[in-house]
């Protein structure tokens, strides 16, 4: 494929709807740079240290089922093409393309952060989700190890957390996520899209294989630490065909329960999939737009509360009447624990209280 950048989700940078200038690489420099023999684009990711005065966020949507939220990343480097997350990277003066991908932020302070939080008087214990936007197991973490040194936080002072993640690396911590389950303060949710690899590295480039991700829930799931599947997003035309293998295969990796959402694009992402599909799927990419729009009322963009998620229609009606008898098919019985909101007042200064 011409001027396809391999290893990337996005193929462009789309404009910041919040800058006055824009940037665009004309034909004529690509032409410079093929007579010069240089390469136009080195298409590598950098680090670049930010300093945030918080790190915990106050989730206000009534519809993505958590409260707060912590990310001691911004972008990522998986490259998913969906990513809701990406439109969050026009507020740092980046493009919500290439750039959430290769220029990742990296939140250095968050475990002082997550702590000075934590401590507060008036803090009460509510699950803190690490990977509310982006994953906090991406390949930064093997250098900087922020999410490792923030469970340890949350250990320290007995305070429930949640982890959402498509990365074998969450294994790395396993003995933080035992010791964490010992009190019943740890749930995680494995992300898995699709049981094609071709599939996976299509839309999900730089993450975990299939193969690692279920292999990763066993191990959790072997270790008793209690494991969300996320089926999601479900795409219609590209993986919303596999809900019910897909819940199958997460259920006999020992997953307790599984959750989805119907594929929205909003913002920049519908322009970053489109030209990303039309590149990738020429020859379904009609029908996979059109079955995306039937979901959200004709639009690629959906921000109604409530649907936004769900979608609405014959086609989102199907996808959840699947997932209605997956779920009794082959959860039955199961059920994902809630967890410990009790012990973290009594460690408040980071050992317990006698009296």
């Amino acid at each position: 494929m011409k001027n396809f950048l391999k290893g990337r989700g996005a193929q462009q940078n789309t404009d910041n709807r919040f800058l006055q200038h824009v940037y665009e690489t004309r034909e004529d420099f690509l032409e410079f740079c093929r007579l010069e023999g240089e390469v136009a684009d080195h298409n590598k990711t950098t680090y670049v240290p930010i300093f945030p005065k918080t790190i915990v966020n106050k989730v206000s949507s009534p519809d993505v089922g958590m409260q707060y939220s912590m990310n001691p990343y911004q972008g990522c480097e998986h490259g998913c093409v969906y990513c809701y997350a990406r439109n969050t990277h026009e507020f740092w003066g980046y493009s919500a393309g290439l750039d959430f991908e290769r220029n990742i932020l990296i939140k250095k302070a968050a475990p002082e952060l997550l702590e000075e939080k934590i401590k507060r008087r008036k803090w009460k214990a509510s699950t803190i989700v690490m990977s509310g936007n982006t994953d906090c197991y991406q390949p930064a973490e093997q250098e900087y190890e922020l999410t490792r040194k923030c469970l340890e936080v949350f250990l320290k002072y007995r305070h429930p957390v949640g982890i959402i993640t498509k990365n074998a690396l969450v294994l790395r911590d396993l003995d933080i996520l035992k010791e964490l389950n010992s009190y019943n303060l740890i749930g995680v949710n494995i992300s898995v899209t699709s049981l094609s690899e071709k599939i996976r590295r299509t839309l999900e480039p730089r993450t975990a294989s299939i193969q690692k991700r279920l292999k990763t829930i066993e191990a959790l799931s072997k270790n008793n630490i209690p494991v969300n599947a996320m089926l999601a997003p479900i795409i219609p035309g590209i993986n919303s065909h596999e809900l019910l293998p897909l819940a199958k295969t997460v259920a006999e990796h020992g997953a307790l329960s599984f959750g989805l959402t119907v594929v929205r694009l909003n913002g920049a992402i519908g322009q970053i999939f489109e030209d990303w599909i039309r590149k990738t799927m020429p020859d379904r990419a009609e029908k996979v737009l059109h079955q995306i729009k039937d979901c959200h009322g004709g639009s690629l963009n959906d921000s109604r509360f409530g649907s936004r998620m769900k979608g609405e229609g014959k086609i989102a009606h199907q996808i959840h009447e699947m997932a209605h008898l997956a779920r009794r098919r082959y959860f039955n019985g199961r059920t994902f624990p809630k967890l410990n909101m009790e012990l973290h007042e009594q460690y408040k200064d980071g050992q317990m209280k006698l009296f």
